[in-house]
């Protein structure tokens, strides 16, 4: 038989035939002449140096120009005309704010690839949360639209969006009718001013703040009680004593990594050291990442919350106030009076908080920390919180006003109420009767589908803004690379509309700056694009009493309480992922697991073991969830251990349906279970389940949970540890004896080792993101994870334990649902990556040398020579290795997630992608390490300990993870690791791990008058 095939005798022959040259002719392109470079950007050769700089736009290099085009350049552009301040191979960093929150933005030859906490921040720099971490894949989104929409013309130009806004506004002036500006909550100084220019151009205006998961309730209440509309500023670091009632203040309640900071600084290991330590009680009815964390946890239904707190109210203040009976929780209302006692003890150093958002509830809230002295010390109502300022019943009333034809135009900045409003087929029914409905969202999502003009705003990190996340506390917004889509900014777009005298926004902030804030601050605008914070003097906090009847406060939580108990008790509650869902198109959040299910890609319903049982579901039962208003979802079940009997817990954010090709049509919409009363969003309410008769696998990424008999969680009490500080550590007594195969390694310069405080660490997973993102971690999807496959190099195992005859235990997930008391279970979170043994079992089996040790302890991959043999994982006893099934970034089955020409934009040029066939493991950040060493030895100077910080251990707001080098005694890490709690995870197998842990304590005991 004839072969098809063709032969050539080497490539000289092969590069000249027809094959060649075509599936190569972009591999080999002739660099552009620098007159054509020039030319695409609007130069030529004798453009002036500084106007050549403004063109490219903050210090943008040629691969910037490249991102900034709607299709991938395949040319070769030479760099023969270099911004001054970039130099290839050196990051450069920009101050900015995500959230309010102060950060810094490290590009890589212009492109924007990883956001750090700010350390100019003060006592707001706190680490940065998984949403951070995440937002800089946003930037390169490619489901987001590439232009502005004018009448569903996704070709349209500015001076025609202009034109017809413009005119359409006039009309509406001419008419009479109103306009609204729908956004979330506004805490920036100068959009509040463009909104009141534009106010001014147009009377008519009014804006509307609403936020999709809802704080109205507690500033309603401060405004009731004390006369303060305010959302206060919570200290959680003054706390002696915290007592949370469903509030997830280290997860998603306010600001969790701020919050988190304050409580971790009462209970690390430096705290510790000094023989004090906080105490936490917490009452929910879902198991929160912050009940996870509590010292003593009480599941209470929904129902039992208002009773308990008046209970509570009752103790402390010798009252009787009607409605605080909890007959069918012995265990809540023992620990409520033992709670009261203790915040008696511990005034002035005490703290009440609660999640719900009724305004009754809020109010009685208010009642019990006026009783404890908490106002002035533990709570600051005179320099409040200004990241939630949302008006519930005002955006109600819209919906009324477009119904009755008030409404002639419509604005919605950073809102989408057609996916997360409570009603939202109400809303949308409404939106039909009004003429000019403008968006600024950047992409076609649920609420601009239904607008007539779509003005792409920009994302923040090609924006110019501010922020005031706290009274006197100021944050700059500033872009770090050109605009990569053909957007404009919102805040432009309105001053263009308005005619003002300055429509461009940078110039617009600075004045106001310049004008408003920096004089009184003593700063210039330089010095603000420099270290990117400024606070002014805080203002004395002031102690407030509370006078009040709380006879109407009582009744109306009594009759709240009736009604949740009528039926299954749901509530709906922002997960860590995904929060409100408006960053439901990130796949980083999307695989990221929740910190206590470990499930991603989806929501579920979670039920307790007991009470899923007594309904006959099983895990993964597809079961329908109908509310009281009608609304029926149907979500697989999760047994969920510490979830109250007789409640559901279900996560809002997910259920998107016009949102990107990752999240749409991931889980179900839990919005509409959302109920509006008294004037404010509800999070409680009644459901029906049923079965359907079919399964749902959910992807987690737990799926093995036996200890097998090994001491790999070690605990104790605070009083256990004051008498011994190694109680629970296991480093008493004689060890056993071990023999080595290995000689010992010898390490001359440094020895990096790392040391994790069990006691620090919450779980909240930025770890998890700020590694993925540092170092190139592809993103497998949903079937992958099924299948075991996910591909993160640092993971948080999470542990359940029960008390059983006296003693604590850890259990198997598979026996839970057997368990009778697996509804008062506590939880520990361990971060686990690869341990860099000294005596590595990796590194003997491997036939190839891929894995090998370096002479400062790290053990290192080499994956060019990584054939996947696979040994190396089976032979590791911590499982931290992963193999990379398929070649994710070059995959069109992975084209969901990050496999296209712009998500690669946000790839970290220091780390090597992997391909397919290789193990990956955590690498200690080898390349922020050799950066460090690099820079040290360039400006001629030792190594200094926190020269060198890894992608997990700056993003944790907790300071859980502590990295340094091990032979320097006065490091942080050394003076970690010599704490008496320090405890290393199998060391009996005499591995050797270069990662330290310190053990859980846990402040149990009833403190003593």
């Amino acid at each position: 038989m004839e072969s098809n095939k063709k032969y050539w005798k080497g490539l000289e022959e092969y590069k000249n035939t027809p094959d060649f040259v075509e599936n190569n002719k972009n591999e080999f392109a002739e660099p552009l002449p620098i007159e054509d470079v020039l030319n695409e950007a609007g130069l030529s050769t004798v453009t002036p140096r500084r106007d050549f700089l403004k063109a490219l736009g903050f210090g943008l290099g040629a691969v910037t120009l490249a991102a900034c085009q709607p299709t991938p350049v395949h040319k070769s552009i030479p760099y023969l005309i270099k911004p001054e301040e970039v130099v290839p191979g050196i990051p450069n960093y920009y101050v900015s704010s995500f959230n309010g929150q102060s950060v810094l933005v490290k590009t890589r030859e212009g492109r924007p690839i990883k956001i750090e906490p700010n350390p100019n921040a003060g006592e707001f720099n706190c680490g940065t949360d998984a949403q951070a971490q995440a937002s800089v894949l946003d930037l390169y989104d490619v489901s987001k639209l590439k232009a502005p929409v004018l009448k569903e013309n996704e070709k349209a130009t500015w001076a025609e969006i202009d034109a017809f806004v413009k005119g359409e506004l006039n009309k509406v002036q001419a008419s009479g009718k109103k306009i609204r500006i729908v956004s979330s909550s506004v805490n920036s100084p100068s959009t509040k001013n463009v909104v009141a220019d534009f106010t001014t151009a147009y009377p008519n205006t009014k804006h509307i703040q609403y936020d999709a998961v809802s704080y109205t309730g507690i500033i309603k209440a401060n405004e009731n009680s004390f006369g303060k509309a305010v959302l206060p500023k919570y200290n959680f670091d003054k706390a002696d004593l915290i007592v949370s009632f469903g509030a997830d203040f280290l997860g998603t309640w306010i600001s969790g990594e701020e919050f988190t900071s304050q409580y971790i600084s009462n209970r690390n290991y430096k705290t510790l050291a000094k023989g004090k330590m906080s105490r936490h009680f917490q009452f929910e009815s879902g198991m929160s990442l912050t009940g996870t964390n509590a010292d003593t946890r009480l599941p209470i239904k929904l129902s039992e919350q208002g009773p308990a707190l008046i209970t509570l109210y009752n103790a402390i203040t010798g009252s009787a106030l009607p409605g605080g009976a909890l007959p069918n929780n012995t265990s809540a209302d023992k620990a409520i009076k033992l709670v009261a006692k203790e915040l008696l003890m511990n005034k002035g150093k005490s703290l009440v908080v609660c999640g719900s958002n009724d305004v009754s509830t809020q109010i009685l809230v208010n009642a019990i920390n006026a009783a404890i002295g908490s106002y002035g010390t533990t709570i600051d109502l005179d320099n409040p919180c200004k990241r939630y300022s949302g008006n519930d019943a005002e955006f109600a009333e819209l919906i009324n006003e477009m119904n009755r034809g008030e409404v002639a135009a419509v604005f919605f900045l950073d809102s989408n109420p057609a996916y997360d409003a409570t009603n939202a087929k109400a809303f949308t029914d409404a939106l039909n009767k009004v003429g000019l409905k403008v968006s600024f969202s950047d992409r076609k999502d649920e609420t601009s589908s239904l607008c007539n003009v779509i003005a792409i705003n920009h994302n923040y990190l090609e924006a110019w803004g501010d922020a005031n996340a706290y009274e006197g506390y100021y944050s700059v917004v500033q872009p770090t690379i050109n605009p990569v889509f053909n957007s404009r900014q919102a805040e432009q777009s309105l001053l263009v509309w308005s005619n003002a005298p300055v429509q461009d926004y940078y110039q617009y902030v600075r004045n106001n700056w310049e004008k408003n804030i920096l004089p009184a601050l003593g700063k210039t605008w330089n010095e603000l694009l420099q270290t990117g914070v400024f606070a002014a003097n805080a203002k004395t906090a002031g102690s407030y009493s509370f006078s009040q009847s709380l006879a109407a406060v009582a009744q109306s939580i009594q009759n709240n309480s009736k009604a949740l108990a009528k039926d299954i008790e749901l509530q709906v509650y922002e997960s860590i992922p995904m929060r409100d869902g408006k960053h439901a198109n990130n796949a980083f959040l999307q695989e990221l697991p929740d910190p206590v299910s470990k499930v991603t890609w989806d929501n579920y319903i979670a039920l307790a073991p007991k009470f899923a049982q007594t309904l006959g579901f099983k895990e993964f039962d597809v079961v329908s969830v109908k509310g009281a208003n009608g609304y029926t979802i149907e979500l697989p079940v999760l047994i969920q251990p510490g979830q109250a009997v007789g409640t559901a817990s279900i996560a809002l954010g997910y259920g998107r349906s016009k949102v990107g090709k990752a999240g749409d049509n991931v889980g179900k919409n839990a919005f509409p279970f959302v109920t509006f009363a008294n004037g404010t969003l509800q999070y409680a309410t009644t459901v029906t389940l049923s079965k359907t008769g079919s399964t749902y696998e959910l992807a987690q990424t737990q799926t093995h949970y036996s200890f097998e008999g090994r001491n790999i969680i070690r605990e104790a009490t605070f009083k256990e540890y004051v008498k011994d500080p190694a109680a629970g550590s296991g480093n008493h007594g004689a060890k056993h004896k071990s023999y080595d195969l290995w000689d010992k390694y010898e390490k001359p310069g440094n020895n990096w080792v790392m040391a994790i405080d069990l006691n620090a660490c919450t779980g909240c997973g930025s770890c998890i993101v700020a590694c993925n993102v540092e170092n190139n971690i592809p993103v497998v999807g949903r079937d992958e994870v099924r299948r075991r496959r996910e591909m993160h190099w640092i993971r948080i195992d999470r542990y359940y334990s029960f008390e059983e005859e006296g003693k604590k235990n850890v259990t198997e997930e598979k026996e839970i649902a057997h368990m009778e008391n697996m509804d008062r279970v506590s939880v520990v979170h361990q971060p686990m990556l690869c341990q860099h043994c000294d005596h590595a079992p990796c590194e003997t089996v491997c036939p190839v040398l891929a894995t090998v040790h370096s002479s400062d302890g790290l053990n290192h991959m080499a994956y060019n020579r990584c054939v996947g043999t696979r040994y190396c994982a089976n032979n590791c006893p911590y499982k931290v290795r992963r193999f990379n099934w398929f070649n994710y970034w070059n995959d069109s089955r992975f084209d969901n997630y990050l496999n296209n020409e712009f998500t690669q934009l946000v790839l970290n040029p220091d780390v090597t992608t992997r391909s397919r066939g290789v193990m990956e493991k955590c690498s200690m950040c080898i390349q922020r390490i050799q950066a460090g060493k690099l820079t040290a030895k360039m400006e001629k100077r030792p190594l200094k300990d926190g020269d060198i910080k890894m992608a997990c251990q700056e993003a944790c707001s907790a300071n859980a993870i502590i990295f340094g080098d091990g032979n320097d005694p006065e490091s942080e890490v050394s003076k970690a690791l010599r704490s008496e709690r320090t405890y290393y995870v199998l060391e009996e197998l005499n591995v050797q791990p270069g990662v330290g842990y310190m053990t859980k304590i846990r402040n149990t005991d009833t403190v003593q008058a």
